[in-house]
C-alpha cells in the first residue's frame, strides 16, 4: 500500500479562508472525505495488523481479517481497544513503528496505576500539530497573537501540543506551563498576551490572582481568547468565565492515546467542537452493549487513529459521553461536531442509587449569581448510608455575617441542585478563596465511602 506519510503534509501556513492549506481539508465535500476516511481506515488496519501483535490476534479470535474492511460501516467487525490494553502491554506492547522510526514518548501520570506510554513518529507530531493550528485558526488566533500556553509540558501533552500549534501559525508562543501564578498575570500583562491556552480549573486561580493584584481583564490586559480543555467543563462554567473577564472561551479536545489538544474543537457557531475526521475517525457507542450508535443518539465517544504510525488506536473506547450532531453546521465545515463533553461514564458516581455526574452539580450551583465556580463535593459512608456534601465557595460580595442572609442563600444553592440530581446533599458554604485551587487539573471529588 503507499506509504501513509505521503498522504499528508506538514501545514503550516496561516489561516484566513477555506483556500489557506491549514483550513483546507475542513471544507472538503464530505463525499472526498468519505473516501478519503475509509482509505486511510484500511491502510491503517493492515498496518496494525502487520506490527501489532495484540490487535492482530483478536482480530484472529473474532475471524476478522484487513479484507474484510470494504466500507466504513465494516469497522464494526474490529475489536475495541481501552486504556488497560495500554497498562498491560506498558512500555511498548501496542507500538507498531521501530525505535528509529519513534522520535517522542507522551505518557499519562499514571495515577491509577501503571503509566501509558505512546511513541510517536515525525508524522503523528505532524498530524498532532496541523489540528492544533487548525483549532487554534477556527478560534480566529492569528499570526499577530501572543499566545500564552499554560498547560504542563513534558509527560502531558497539552503544552507541547498548543506550543506547535500557536509557533505552526506563527504566533509568539509564550511557554509558561503551569504553576508560578503570580508570575503569570504579569507576563500575561507585560507582554500583551492576547490568547491564553490552558484547563478552565487553572484559569480560575489565573482569575483570582489578578484580582489579588488589582488586575481588570477588559482595561489592564489585552487578553481576548481562552482555549481551555484536559477536563469536563460546563456551558455554566464557560458563561462564568465569560463574564468575568471578556474574553470568550473556547473548547479544544484531546486525550494522550489519541493525540493531544486539537482532535476537535469550537468554531463559533456551534456549542459542539468540529472533529478533524481525516485524521481521527469517530463512533458513538452504547457503552453498556458496545452496539454503534447512530448520528444524533448520546453515548460513548470512540476515536480510530487512521492517520497514525507511532501507535495506531483502533477503536479506542474515551469513556467520555457526548453524541454527533445530524445538522451541518453554519461555519460550512464537512467535519462532524460533537457535543461539548461534560462527563465521562467513569466519572459517574452513585449516591443512593442514583446516577450522578459531577458536571450536573456543577451546572447547577453557577445557576446562582452569588456562588464563585469553586466547589468541592464530598462522599462519606455510615454502615448503612451514603454522606452526601458540597462545599460551595461564595463571591466576596454575597459573603455576610447576616445568619438569615447565609441561610437564604444556602437554601437557594440546595434548590438549584436539587432541581438537577434530584438528591437532597448537605451544602456548605464557604468564605471566598478557602478551596483548593489547581495549577493543574482540578480534583472536584473527595470519595471516601467504605468500598463493599
Amino acid at each position: 500500500m503507499e506509504p501513509l506519510n505521503s498522504l499528508y503534509p506538514v501545514l503550516a501556513q496561516d489561516v484566513n479562508s477555506p483556500t489557506h492549506p491549514v483550513s483546507a481539508m475542513d471544507y472538503l465535500p464530505k463525499e472526498k472525505l468519505r473516501e478519503l476516511q475509509l482509505h486511510r481506515l484500511k491502510w491503517t488496519v493492515n498496518y496494525a495488523y502487520e506490527r501489532v501483535p495484540l490487535f492482530r490476534s483478536r482480530c484472529q479470535e473474532l475471524g476478522v481479517k484487513p479484507e474484510h474492511i470494504k466500507t466504513l460501516s465494516d469497522i464494526k467487525l474490529l475489536p475495541f481497544s481501552k486504556k488497560t490494553d495500554l497498562r498491560d502491554e506498558y512500555p511498548m506492547g501496542l507500538r507498531a513503528a521501530t525505535m528509529d522510526e519513534t522520535v517522542r514518548f507522551h505518557c499519562s501520570s499514571g495515577t491509577t496505576g501503571k503509566p501509558i506510554c505512546i511513541p510517536n513518529t515525525l508524522a503523528d507530531i505532524s498530524v498532532w500539530q496541523n489540528g492544533a493550528m487548525r483549532c487554534l485558526a477556527m478560534y480566529g488566533i492569528r499570526a499577530s497573537d501572543v499566545l500564552q500556553v499554560s498547560y504542563g509540558y513534558g509527560l502531558f501533552t497539552g503544552g507541547l501540543g498548543l506550543h506547535y500549534g500557536g509557533e505552526g501559525l506563527g504566533c509568539a508562543v509564550l511557554p509558561t506551563s503551569g504553576g508560578n501564578t503570580e508570575r503569570q498575570v504579569m507576563l500575561m500583562r507585560d507582554l500583551g498576551v492576547t490568547a491564553i491556552a490552558c484547563t478552565p480549573s487553572y484559569f480560575l486561580r489565573i482569575i483570582d490572582e489578578a484580582k489579588r493584584q488589582g488586575i481588570d481583564f477588559r482595561k489592564d490586559t489585552k487578553l481576548k481568547h481562552g482555549i481551555f480543555g484536559a477536563e469536563p467543563w460546563t456551558t455554566e462554567m464557560r458563561e462564568a468565565i465569560e463574564r468575568e473577564t471578556g474574553i470568550i472561551a473556547h473548547d479544544i479536545y484531546g486525550l494522550t492515546e489519541i493525540a493531544g489538544p486539537g482532535v476537535a474543537g469550537s468554531c463559533q457557531h456551534s456549542n459542539g467542537l468540529h472533529i478533524w475526521e481525516d485524521h481521527f475517525y469517530p463512533e458513538i457507542i452504547d457503552p453498556d452493549t458496545l452496539e454503534p450508535l447512530p448520528d444524533g443518539e448520546q453515548g460513548e465517544l470512540v476515536f480510530t487513529t487512521i492517520s497514525r504510525t507511532g501507535t495506531p488506536m483502533i477503536r479506542y473506547r474515551t469513556r467520555d459521553l457526548t453524541k454527533l450532531r445530524v445538522e451541518t453546521c453554519q461555519c460550512g465545515r464537512t467535519m462532524r461536531v460533537m457535543d461539548r463533553i461534560c462527563a465521562r461514564s467513569d466519572d459517574m458516581l452513585i449516591i443512593h442509587g442514583v446516577n450522578v455526574f459531577p458536571g450536573q452539580i456543577e451546572a447547577g450551583l453557577l445557576r446562582v449569581p452569588e456562588v464563585a465556580p469553586h466547589y468541592q463535593i464530598l462522599l462519606s459512608s455510615t454502615d448503612d448510608l451514603d454522606l452526601f456534601e458540597i462545599k460551595v465557595e461564595i463571591t466576596p460580595e454575597a459573603f455576610s455575617d447576616s445568619v438569615r442572609h447565609m441561610e437564604n442563600l444556602r437554601r437557594r444553592v440546595f434548590d438549584a441542585v436539587k432541581t438537577i440530581i434530584g438528591l437532597s446533599p448537605r451544602i456548605i458554604l464557604v468564605e471566598p478563596g478557602s478551596l483548593p485551587r489547581s495549577e493543574g487539573k482540578i480534583r472536584r471529588v473527595i470519595d471516601n465511602r467504605k468500598k463493599s
